[in-house]
């Protein structure tokens, strides 16, 4: 089900709660996190999407986990997916079939 709201993407979060609160500039960060400034540039500006390695990078310097920062790309992924006008013909359905494929 599809929320109303955008989620937030996690490169406007690190810039808003991270870098400005620490008065860290692009240049500085990206070099603290071992990237291009381009790289940091378009990952903030929401040009680019996380990657796991900055998942893992950008965790280290704010010792939080890279879980925490691909969940949140991971539903902005999904809510402009779900935003999508997709043409999907339902498969058919075995009663109970698809419960016991969720379930693994």
């Amino acid at each position: 089900m599809m929320k109303k709201r955008k989620p937030v993407h996690p490169g406007v979060l690190l810039k808003e709660d991270v870098l400005i609160p620490l008065g860290l500039t692009i240049t500085k960060a990206a070099n603290d996190l071992g990237v291009s400034r381009k790289t940091l540039s378009e990952f903030i500006n929401e040009k680019a999407s996380l990657s796991p390695d900055m998942a893992v990078r950008i965790s280290k310097a704010t010792e939080t986990s890279p879980e925490s920062w691909l969940n949140m790309q991971s539903k902005l992924d999904l809510w402009i997916s779900e935003k999508k006008n997709l043409n999907v013909i339902p498969f058919p359905s075995n009663e109970g079939e698809h419960t016991k494929l969720m379930e693994g």
